[in-house]
């Protein structure tokens, strides 16, 4: 089942061929293993796209397209990973990490400012006052940013490896249990 569940919302690279928008980055998009589905290639492309994922603003597919390349793992998975941080999820991920790095920074004393109100009718003002907020911030959340984004990669690579794993042998199991009762019918 992993294989067959993940190639159904992968595109093959055949199809991504198709289109003229990755031509740009030339034929080494299209290497076999930046597409093949196995456990190594899509925990690894788990791994980059949930490490990729905390990178600020629009530059976290692109690193995940290059983490992708450099670690010849699977470039979908990477990219859809990083969807994890959206607008919703941005502000608590990036409190965590701030918290996490004035954790391991000790008292700095240093006050946590509040995050700009969002206002959806000027999003680019917004986006802006939340970029200069997370500018303010300084050390801890760079430092707590490079240890979730850390985290989150060794979690998602051992937890997809872990899931792989298990799966596979329940199928074997399956098959084991299938093939006894099948030989027990044909004994009767």
């Amino acid at each position: 089942m992993s294989r067959k569940f993940f190639s159904q919302y992968v595109p093959s690279a055949a199809k991504v061929r198709e289109l003229r928008a990755p031509a740009v980055l030339g034929e080494r998009v299209f290497h076999p293993a930046l597409w093949h589905l196995n456990r190594r290639s899509v925990a690894g492309g788990v791994a980059a796209g949930l490490f990729c994922g905390l990178i600020p603003g629009p530059l976290q597919m692109p690193g995940a397209a290059i983490a992708a390349l450099a670690f010849r793992v699977n470039l979908p998975i990477a990219l859809a990973t990083t969807l994890y941080t959206n607008p919703f999820t941005i502000v608590p991920l990036y409190l965590l990490a701030y918290r996490i790095g004035a954790f391991a920074l000790g008292p700095n004393g240093a006050a946590l400012t509040p995050p700009p109100e969002f206002a959806w009718h000027e999003p680019f003002v917004s986006i802006q006052a939340l970029g200069q907020w997370m500018l303010g911030l300084g050390p801890p959340l760079a430092l707590g940013l490079l240890i979730l984004a850390c985290t989150l990669a060794l979690l998602g690579y051992f937890g997809v490896r872990i899931w792989w794993s298990a799966h596979v042998r329940r199928s074997w199991a399956r098959r084991r249990r299938q093939r006894a009762a099948s030989s027990a019918q044909g004994l009767e």
